[in-house]
């Protein structure tokens, strides 16, 4: 029996967005296509928004990279991976950990590709961990990308506060909260809005420092007590210096589970 799932289609290539579209459609009724997305930043954003099951990512797209939005994804979903390149880039999926699909995708292929997923979701198997880390490293030396500067990192942003223009350290902050027009910026003594959406502010902020746990929250890790599961999918973060609590979404509870 098929099983049910979410899938999100990142591929900037109309074309071969279509096909596999009509393939996945054809070839496995039961799951729905939640987002279809032309770049690595529409990709990132219908993740948080839909949270599906299984990503199919281009490798080169406009903006962000498959491999670029596969380490944000990290095992919040079963990854499958499209690439137009030989075998040297193919070797990295030798163990099977992650699939993939040679461009132009072929049903038989893709057949063996979403046997596989459904086999995993089935048995309620975790997405990849060391292997994706492995696997992307490994995806960096193989596959040649454009240049990028380096991402500056945000040290201080300016916030008003009443009357007062505060210049608040980012290493204070306790949490990022995203409040329709603005981002609400949450220390341990008082909080600010800035007119910045959330998405613009994560580009600059360490990722080794603040963690992405829900489309709209953002929190400084260094500010966590702990973490709560409220039931068997959802968890919410306890601060160390604040009371308020903040849920974590489905995706991203696998980053307190090691």
């Amino acid at each position: 029996m098929n099983i049910a799932a979410k899938i999100l289609i990142a591929e900037d290539e109309e074309l071969m967005r279509e096909r596999l579209c009509g393939l996945l459609q054809s070839m496995w009724p039961e799951a729905q296509i939640v987002k279809q997305a032309e770049n690595g930043n529409e990709a990132w954003d219908g993740f948080l928004e839909y949270e599906p099951d299984v990503v199919f990512l281009d490798i080169r797209m406009p903006g962000l990279s498959g491999m670029d939005v596969a380490k944000k994804i990290g095992k919040a979903a079963h990854l499958v991976f499209i690439t137009a390149y030989d075998q040297y880039a193919l070797d990295a999926f030798e163990t099977g950990a992650i699939d993939y699909l040679l461009k132009p995708v072929q049903a038989d292929r893709l057949e063996l590709t979403i046997t596989r997923l459904q086999d995993k979701l089935r048995e309620k198997q975790s997405p990849a961990g060391l292997e994706l880390t492995q696997l992307l490293q490994h995806l960096q030396k193989a596959v040649p990308e454009t240049t990028k500067p380096p991402t500056e990192r945000l040290k201080w942003l300016k916030a008003s506060v009443g009357k007062q223009i505060k210049l608040i350290a980012i290493e204070d902050v306790l949490f990022f909260q995203s409040d329709t027009k603005y981002t609400r910026i949450v220390l341990a003594d008082y909080e600010a809005l800035v007119r910045t959406p959330l998405k613009d502010l994560l580009v600059g902020l360490d990722p080794d420092l603040f963690w992405q746990i829900h489309r709209a929250t953002v929190v400084n890790v260094k500010a966590i007590a702990a973490a709560e599961r409220l039931d068997a999918e959802r968890m919410q973060v306890i601060l160390k210096n604040h009371p308020e609590k903040l849920l974590v979404s489905r995706n991203f509870t696998y980053l307190f589970r090691e």
